[in-house]
């Protein structure tokens, strides 16, 4: 059965209502009419009725007319022609059958898009996939059927879910937090690497982007792997040097004194050297060591506890005053020694730079969207252009600052990727002179309240 389309009936319903007026007075004609016929015959009341009854017939004829040629198979095809007619009817006929063909005309122009850009998709090295509201799969292009293994035969309309199985992916797109791609093998291929990113639109709909990443991967891997192995080769020499270099300093009466700054500052850089391939290590460890499903219930305040006191013995010399803030009794699902690596670089940066007798705060806070640990200081802060670039690798807000305190540069990227492992981000926020904080933000799903078992 052939429908008028709800716009094509609306435009008709106007065209009706446009010529009610000669409608109206053509029946009023009509009846005036029929009213004389009567009183010449003097049968008044039987003529007026044999006349409407006409017009009734008459306009039944008509709707009757009107619905089999919208109910024909030639009213919608190329070369249909509306019934003959006249008059309002006329009007009708030939007004529904005008936006019909300008609605075909329509059809055919957005089917003529559609053919398009299916077909420059059908080039591209991505795969582009179309995912209807229920998660169900509606198009894609052949990228996906050889990244996906998708057949268009029997995988039209399934889950998406369903098709790819790996539970990060099913994670993810339950999740429907987009903000960052997601890296999975191929779930045809375990040596393809791919890029997934998923975008919302229309109403409920998304579109996946997947991109074939393997030699990123394969390069990524590699630098990686040149970075562990050398850190590891130079660690065992530097120790060495520096084991000689520190029996050297204990024995500094027997050499002559003109050597004595000398090897303090080779034993200085050799320690800093150590720091450098120990960061390092753990950086190359993070990246490569994929991230534990089991988690361990952390105690906040435990761990600032602990980490508090390292700080203040390890910089006792300088008198600062170290303070811990929890607003409730908090557990975090996680890493313990992750976690702690992270919260003790946070608070052994704000010590080293921080001036002596200066303050350093540890703050735990609930927040609507989870929870926040901070590390606040009232040390020279940061200028506002370097707090974007603050965790890239050896990146230096002052050079000859971070050579005076030993530091390695590598601090803030340990800090942001223990972070990214446990689901949360760091937030800077700094000004010269007013000191700067350190504000981890951790989500909902990994906090707890009342563990069982803390550690």
């Amino acid at each position: 059965m052939v429908i008028l389309p709800p716009d094509t009936f609306n435009r008709g319903i106007l065209i009706l209502l446009r010529d009610w007026r000669s409608a109206l007075r053509k029946l009023f004609l009509l009846i005036t009419l029929l009213l004389l016929i009567g009183l010449v015959s003097g049968q008044t009341a039987w003529v007026i009725a044999g006349g409407l009854a006409c017009y009734l017939v008459y306009t039944m004829f008509q709707l009757r007319r009107l619905h089999q040629w919208l109910h024909s198979p030639q009213a919608h095809g190329e070369n249909e022609t509306p019934p003959e007619s006249y008059g309002l009817w006329g009007d009708i006929f030939d007004g529904i059958h005008q936006l019909q063909r300008r609605e075909r005309d329509s059809r055919d122009y957005l089917k003529s898009i559609i053919d398009r850009a299916q077909e420059s998709t059908a080039v591209l090295d991505i795969a582009v996939v179309m995912i209807n509201r229920h998660g169900q799969l509606e198009w894609w292009n052949p990228a996906a059927e050889r990244m996906l293994g998708l057949h268009r035969d029997h995988d039209q309309h399934q889950a998406v879910v369903n098709l790819i199985r790996q539970p990060e992916f099913l994670d993810y797109f339950d999740a429907g937090d987009y903000n960052r791609p997601l890296t999975l093998p191929a779930p045809v291929n375990r040596e393809m690497m791919l890029e997934y990113q998923i975008t919302w639109f229309g109403d409920g709909e998304r579109l996946m982007l997947v991109r074939d990443i393997s030699q990123l991967h394969r390069l990524e891997t590699m630098r990686r792997d040149f970075v562990g192995n050398v850190s590891h080769e130079l660690r065992t020499p530097i120790t060495v040097i520096t084991g000689y270099l520190e029996t050297l300093l204990d024995n500094r009466d027997s050499i002559n004194s003109r050597w004595i700054r000398p090897l303090e500052q080779m034993y200085q850089q050799s320690r800093r050297m150590e720091n450098i391939i120990r960061d390092l290590l753990v950086l190359t460890q993070l990246e490569t060591k994929s991230v534990s499903r089991q988690r361990t219930a952390i105690e906040v305040q435990a761990l600032m506890r602990e980490v508090a006191r390292d700080a203040e013995q390890l910089y006792e010399s300088k008198k600062q005053t170290f303070s811990i803030s929890c607003s409730e009794a908090f557990w975090l699902q996680g890493n313990r020694n992750e976690l702690y690596s992270a919260l003790s670089n946070l608070v052994f940066n704000a010590a080293k730079y921080t001036q002596d007798g200066g303050q350093i705060q540890l703050i735990c806070a609930r927040q609507p969207e989870g929870m926040t640990v901070e590390v606040r200081d009232n040390g020279p802060g940061i200028e506002e252009k370097h707090i974007p670039r603050l965790t890239e690798r050896f990146y230096r807000v002052d050079e000859s600052r971070s050579t005076d305190t030993g530091g390695t540069g590598l601090g803030l990227a340990i800090v942001k990727h223990v972070l990214a492992r446990h689901s949360a981000s760091l937030k800077i926020i700094s000004r010269p002179g007013e000191g700067s904080r350190f504000i981890c933000q951790f989500p909902e799903q990994r906090i707890l309240t009342a563990p069982e078992n803390a550690s």
